[in-house]
């Protein structure tokens, strides 16, 4: 008697506790997702299709200059997964002490020259960006584009037929600096600049003209994404990440343009 007694009280806490797990599991979740100001179309693509495929997961999307979105989570706002366009700010948050696990490359970008439509400045090739009086847009320092298109320029400057003192004839057109690379295109689509380096996948996106860059005066852009150690769902957050490095994520962004991690 005692014995049966026993059984069906085991029973039953083992049916509350896999209804008290189940409960536990069907609890939705909102992960807050910082990316990079060239990934907004991505991850927009990505939410449409993540959503569907994984209930209960909510994805809540905000892009800008990844300098300026590593600042932010430096000064404790609140996020779960953080998608830079470069590896050193990804790097310096794992420096810190800020990440739940390491910084993984998950794409790869190239270099652009977008122009207005129509080309009204008449740039036929990268060594004209040197040209006095040429207006071209940039981005603040510290943002990874500015980073990526001095390296490219450098590199340029190096190879035959470009003049005498292109870097810093490029550097003196520079007319202004804005807070990210969409602010960038958006400003050569609306003709208030000649020209700027860009990202590709930005440059298709705009749908604005192009100059290509030589390979030899290019640079790779390595996307670099981690989960961060304030995040209340860390797991669920590696999951998206993984998904997003998976197939499913890297079609989205090879259809927008953008490369395999190098």
């Amino acid at each position: 008697m005692h014995r049966h007694i026993s059984l069906a009280v085991g029973l039953v806490i083992a049916a509350l506790t896999m209804a008290a797990g189940c409960s536990a599991a069907s609890q939705p979740v909102n992960l807050t997702v910082l990316g990079a100001s060239s990934l907004d179309v991505a991850l927009d693509q990505v939410k449409a299709q993540y959503e569907p495929t994984h209930p209960g997961t909510t994805l809540t999307i905000s892009t800008g200059a990844s300098s300026a979105l590593k600042t932010q989570i430096d000064q404790g706002v609140a996020a779960d997964l953080f998608l830079s366009a470069d590896a050193a700010n990804a790097q310096d948050l794992v420096d810190g002490g800020n990440t739940d696990g390491s910084a993984e490359p998950f794409a790869s970008n190239a270099l652009t020259i977008v122009v207005p439509d129509g080309n009204p400045a008449g740039i036929s090739s990268p060594a004209d960006l040197a040209r006095t009086g040429l207006r071209i847009i940039g981005a603040g320092d510290d943002v990874p584009i500015t980073r990526y298109a001095t390296q490219a320029v450098g590199k340029m400057a190096a190879l035959p037929g470009y003049p005498a003192g292109f870097a810093d004839a490029y550097q003196a057109n520079i007319v202004s600096q804005e807070d990210n690379v969409g602010a960038v295109t958006s400003k050569i689509d609306l003709g208030e600049g000649d020209a700027a380096i860009v990202y590709v996948t930005d440059a298709k996106t705009a749908g604005l003209q192009t100059i290509d860059i030589p390979p030899e005066g290019n640079v790779v852009a390595s996307y670099n994404g981690l989960v961060l150690k304030s995040s209340a769902n860390t797991a669920t957050a590696h999951t998206l990440f993984d998904w997003i490095k998976g197939s499913e994520g890297q079609m989205i962004l090879g259809e927008l343009g953008f490369k395999p991690p190098q």
